[in-house]
């Protein structure tokens, strides 16, 4: 019979060879015990694991015109790698265990160059087209449908413990190198074009271009922004010209109305 122990962290005792005087749940970051665990619900969130990876799969052959075949996409993109990857990640997430994720997603980021931080909520059919260097932060909250291409950030801009990472709605596609900071909304259906900087809320049915990002196009109208429209900004020269006739008018009519006298 093992010698039963403390644990140094929790002060519960344990059956465990361990020289590090822990238990296995405070050396895995466990805020459970494993008799704790309800199957059902276990089963269940690997069951959702199973069916958001189909949904990326799906969404990576359905986006992507190189896309030839499902072995091409399983064993070659990056972006299911690192997705998959995440799912796994987020489920031990989930379950308490912070280590592990945190593990899974730096083996991920080592292999594809994607950073995805376990904490974060990803919906269906989410692709990462090429993906090298794109990062989302733990807070961040993605809804389904959503593309994103290489270089995109989703950061924060807090030191704080709180929600300091963007929120994306559904349908939503991200152009490359595209920066979104801090806990703002990006509505549902809109379009964030490459290398823009959106530190502002960002209502459905937009489009988003430019540093800092500004809404170009909503429900399908242009948005004109007058300093855009040269030609028809005021000429301040044509304006002091117009300004001296006028003066100059006005001189010559009271000169010849004193030359009348």
């Amino acid at each position: 019979m093992k010698e039963k122990i403390k644990c140094m962290a929790c002060g519960e005792e344990s059956e465990s060879g361990l020289l590090s005087g822990e238990c296995m749940e405070c050396i895995l970051g466990l805020d459970f015990k494993a008799d704790d665990i309800d199957k059902k619900k276990l089963n269940k969130n690997l069951q959702k694991i199973l069916n958001f990876f189909v949904s990326d799969v799906n969404a990576a052959l359905g986006k992507d015109p190189a896309a030839k075949s499902l072995v091409e996409v399983l064993t070659s993109y990056p972006g299911i790698k690192a997705v998959l990857l995440y799912r796994i990640g987020h489920f031990f997430w989930n379950l308490g265990m912070p280590f592990i994720p945190r593990y899974l997603s730096d083996v991920a980021r080592e292999i594809t160059g994607i950073e995805i931080h376990p904490g974060a909520k990803i919906g269906s059919d989410f692709f990462i087209d090429h993906g090298s260097g794109v990062v989302i932060g733990e807070t961040s909250e993605i809804g389904d449908n959503v593309t994103i291409y290489a270089g995109v950030v989703l950061g924060g801009t807090s030191n704080e413990p709180v929600k300091r990472h963007p929120t994306i709605g559904n349908n939503v596609v991200i152009g490359t190198g595209a920066k979104l900071l801090g806990p703002i909304q990006i509505g549902n259906n809109v379009k964030v074009g490459a290398n823009s900087v959106v530190i502002n809320d960002i209502p459905n049915n937009s489009v988003v271009v430019g540093v800092p990002g500004r809404v170009i196009s909503r429900e399908g109208e242009r948005i004109k922004k007058v300093d855009l429209e040269h030609a028809d900004l005021p000429d301040p020269l044509n304006i002091t010209l117009a300004t001296l006739d006028k003066r100059l008018a006005d001189l010559e009519e009271k000169l010849s109305k004193l030359n009348e006298k």
